[in-house]
């Protein structure tokens, strides 16, 4: 692996079924950085998030995390090693409150003073939380459930923070609070890849991107210049602006 590499995928090919979906992912993230997975429905985003997390069983190919082989370790076991995933779609617990959602989050985190310490900073992170802590999570709006989602994932104290599609369904404002916050977790030192439908966002956010066509990377580089590729700009962000 390159210096200061944390993840890397080589050759990624996942099946569903005799259903190829992923044909040959390659794709690096670098410590510190944040890195977008941009590309149409069905491109094979959400499937490179589940196979780096273990949700998804890999075809061939392979998925380095830290120098090590992670492509055949279970689930529970790759959020110990240091990577959590928000899932798509904001899946909170809803008949158990804020602060349980949390606690959940922490149990790969063995770490008392830890804990404390991240639901503290969670807390500052998203203060609506606070203020919701002891309210069902199933009555919290569709921002806060995403605030929770993605403070769950962080209780787990992870090296690498995956994110699939953290802004869907949310009103502009909220989404540039969530994109905010990503920011300012990106600069407490956690690494960040983002699937997002929200390319400008999501560019204007990231290091670097990939852009997926059909189960392949078909474009990637610095976020700057894929916000000036015109096929970027036609595809993704509605022309040119």
């Amino acid at each position: 692996m390159g210096e200061g590499m944390i993840l890397k995928i080589e050759n990624l090919h996942v099946k569903y079924g005799q259903v190829e979906v992923l044909h040959g992912i390659n794709l690096h993230v670098n410590k510190g950085e944040i890195v977008t997975i941009l590309g149409a429905n069905g491109a094979g985003k959400s499937t490179t998030l589940n196979a780096i997390s273990g949700l998804v069983k890999v075809s061939s190919g392979a998925i380095y995390f830290e120098d090590q082989p992670i492509s055949k370790v279970p689930a529970h076991r790759v959020v110990e090693l240091g990577v959590a995933q928000a899932p798509e779609g904001r899946r909170v617990f809803g008949t158990l409150t804020v602060q349980e959602n949390l606690n959940l989050g922490a149990f790969t985190n063995r770490d008392g003073d830890n804990i404390i310490q991240t639901l503290g900073w969670i807390y500052e992170l998203f203060p609506v939380l606070l203020e919701r802590k002891n309210q069902l999570a199933g009555t919290l709006s569709g921002g806060e459930q995403q605030m929770l989602a993605i403070g769950r994932a962080l209780m787990a104290n992870p090296k690498v923070l995956l994110l699939d599609e953290p802004s869907l369904g949310l009103a502009p404002i909220l989404v540039k609070a969530i994109f905010k916050t990503l920011k300012e977790i990106n600069e407490a030192g956690l690494t960040i890849v983002l699937v997002e439908q929200n390319a400008r966002a999501a560019l204007k956010l990231a290091n670097r991107g990939y852009v997926f066509e059909v189960g392949k990377v078909a474009l990637e580089g610095p976020s700057a210049d894929l916000l000036e590729d015109p096929n970027v700009q036609n595809a993704y962000l509605g022309g040119n602006h």
